[in-house]
């Protein structure tokens, strides 16, 4: 008898055990906390799936709760749907007097009463948002739970049976998401994707790969040596800088674009700390932001965008900034525990960077004594020393699916099939590497800051894998896109719109019993329209362009990226002609910005001094330019942008000049009174 009960209460036992090792079945389940995965969660239960979050982080929101309060949108009339609804639902948080506890409402620039959304706001004021969400659609989140990338997703006849985290907790499924800023979930299944920036040749671009030709913002105004000893090689590099050159101008590489943290700062003393001085802190990390402030660089504060309540969201700007370039090369494919180390080097990198700009003697005393009015906000990012819990993953892996977006897409160059969503922002690239040039300067290099021409739709066939590889997975994060393209889709509010509609698709393949790749567009796009989301905008096909190949023309030639710059000058290419790759503009802002053309061993003789400009309606009038001989002022005049220049479309003429073996042409923008460009410079010999 006893052996009897024994052997049942084994057997019990086992029954609980496996009753309680069994997975709870999901129609859809949500691998990630970020913005995405609200908004997936969202769509998936008002279309009646069963839903959960497994998030492997414990604050719901990503980026969009973790500081990045300024919202990166371009134009707003491209979001709709439950990504709108979250910005509606900040405003209607920011509408109640309470919500003020700074200052008041019509103080703050940003806060308009007539509107029914609000676009930059306190992260805290973003998560509690985001919680209020999920509580009201009963939403279940597990949060803290680690992929197990080795051994925790099992998939049968290219279908994703479950996931298993570290905890050893299973979660199983009919169809999965990846919304994660790593796509995690994704390359464990076993779908293609790329880290890095591909070669131009491989999608028809022209702003991908390496862009050392392109370097004009966020660059250093002025030349600046890269070594410990001012001009003296041997003396070493310092630090920060890296000894590889940067490799040929459109040639692809595995390097990504740099990460920062997107601080919340605070002038309200009540809600502040003061900048603490950071573990295993060394101010010669910052040497070279020290040698490049004492040249009179004046641009730290330029990105401390304001936000409700004398807050900030605070942004890279500038050649030494937030950016902790070329420290992130590893992450996106890198172990959790390495991970954890990078993320940790750039916290120490950026808390350093404020103390040093606080602290530091060789930090001039106007700039020190306007850092020191700032601190952290005492009331953000509590539960982690008010420092964000999100590092900015600008790109990680991206996923290699049926549809690539590129740059010819962007641009409407190239037809984009399926819209599940539109994005606008420009084609955004912080620096990849900063090296040193063949005069001994440090150069930053991979910034690229080019607008598509407006608003672009995105394909559905971009957030799903190829049908080989998996039929029950979407990835509306981790997009199929080359790194350019990317550069645009990765903002927040693009983010939550595929979610949705990467929830939407899951919710009919479901319905139907179908691969996710074979949802019916028509069906898909009747639905999406009824729930809100904004899937065409009168787009044209970018013009074509007057470029100009330096290498045909005649004479000797400058291009805008051989001249020597002081100040801030944007590129772009938007309008034609130019010659080479495009044009540097002053982005209207007037007043301490020079570019020179400079023509060292000109054979002596008479030269035609020519200029190229792109013309439009918002250019300056009076361009201050001046021709040298040597040193010597032989010309000065004024440029009317305004009007086309003559010359092949692009050039207008100086004049005719002696000039020496020395040549040079300077353009300002003291005094302008609209945009200035510069494009190049040519010295044609007359016979």
């Amino acid at each position: 008898m006893i052996r009897y009960f024994a052997s049942c209460a084994i057997a019990c036992a086992m029954l609980v055990s496996s009753l309680q090792a069994a997975p709870q079945q999901y129609d859809i389940v949500i691998y990630g906390g970020t913005s995405a995965a609200i908004t997936a969660a969202v769509q998936a239960k008002k279309m009646g799936k069963s839903v959960v979050i497994v998030s492997p982080d414990k604050h719901l929101g990503g980026l969009s709760s973790g500081g990045l309060g300024w919202t990166d949108s371009g134009n707003k009339s491209a979001i709709g749907g439950l990504s709108l609804d979250f910005y509606q639902r900040v405003k209607k948080h920011y509408d109640q007097p309470e919500a003020w506890r700074e200052q008041k409402a019509e103080q703050y620039s940003r806060y308009r009463a007539n509107e029914d959304s609000m676009w930059v706001f306190e992260p805290h004021v973003a998560e509690k948002v985001f919680e209020e969400i999920v509580d009201e659609y009963k939403i279940p989140v597990v949060r803290d739970q680690w992929l197990d990338r080795k051994n925790g997703v099992k998939v049968v006849d290219g279908k994703i049976v479950s996931i298993t985290t570290l905890d050893g907790n299973t979660y199983a499924g009919k169809i999965f998401m990846d919304t994660t800023y790593e796509g995690d979930l994704m390359a464990a299944a076993g779908v293609s994707f790329h880290v890095g920036r591909e070669a131009n040749d491989v999608y028809g671009e022209s702003l991908n790969g390496v862009q050392a030709g392109r370097a004009h913002s966020h660059q250093f105004d002025y030349p600046v040596s890269a070594y410990v000893v001012e001009g003296d090689p041997s003396s070493g590099i310092l630090p920060r800088v890296s000894a590889e050159q940067p490799g040929p101008d459109g040639s692809g590489d595995d390097k990504i674009q740099a990460y920062c943290f997107r601080m919340c700062l605070t002038t309200a003393k009540e809600n502040q700390v003061k900048f603490p001085k950071p573990e295993g802190y060394d101010p010669k990390q910052y040497a070279l932001l020290a040698r490049y402030l004492q040249g009179g660089w004046k641009g730290v504060f330029n990105k401390f965008d304001p936000a409700p309540n004398f807050k900030t969201d605070t942004n890279n700007h500038g050649g030494f900034s937030t950016d902790n370039i070329g420290m992130n090369y590893d992450y996106p494919e890198a172990t959790y525990d390495r991970r954890q180390e990078i993320i940790k080097e750039h916290e120490q990198y950026q808390k350093g960077w404020l103390y040093f700009i606080a602290n530091d003697p060789s930090v001039p005393k106007d700039i020190q004594d306007r850092m020191n009015k700032w601190g952290l906000a005492k009331d953000e990012f509590v539960d982690n020393g008010n420092w964000p819990h999100q590092i900015y993953v600008r790109e990680a892996r991206r996923m290699v699916g049926p549809v690539v977006m590129c740059e010819p897409m962007l641009r409407a160059v190239q037809p984009t099939p399926k819209s599940v969503g539109m994005g606008s922002y420009n084609m955004d690239s912080h620096n990849v590497q900063r090296y040193v040039n063949d005069k001994g300067f440090v150069r930053n290099e991979g910034d690229i800051q080019v607008n598509p021409g407006g608003a672009y739709p995105i394909s559905y066939d971009s957030l799903t894998p190829k049908k080989s590889e998996c039929t029950n997975l979407l990835v509306p994060v981790c997009v199929s896109s080359s790194h350019i393209a990317y550069g645009s889709i990765r903002m927040e509010p693009v983010f939550m719109i595929l979610g949705q509609s990467a929830a939407t698709a899951a919710s009919m393949a479901l319905d139907h019993q179908i691969p996710v790749q074979d949802v019916d567009y028509a069906e898909l796009k009747d639905r999406l329209l009824k729930d809100g989301q904004v899937l065409e905008m009168e787009r044209k096909p970018a013009p074509a362009r007057n470029v100009i190949d330096a290498a045909k023309l005649k004479g000797v030639v400058i291009d805008d990226h051989e001249a020597t710059k002081s100040g801030t000058w944007l590129e772009s290419h938007s309008l034609g002609g130019y010659v080479g790759k495009g044009y540097v503009h002053d982005d209207n802002k007037q007043g301490g910005k020079k570019i020179e053309f400079h023509a060292r061993d000109l054979k002596p003789g008479k030269y035609d001094v020519r200029v190229a400009y792109s013309s439009n309606a918002n250019r300056a009038t009076n361009v201050p330019v001046v021709v040298y001989s040597g040193s010597e002022a032989i010309y000065q005049g004024k440029l009317n942008q305004k009007k086309q220049p003559k010359v092949d479309g692009v050039f207008v003429s100086l004049g005719q000049f002696d000039l020496a073996d020395d040549g040079k042409v300077v353009i300002t923008n003291e005094g302008v009174d609209g945009y200035v460009v510069a494009d190049a410079v040519v010295f044609v010999p007359v016979k």
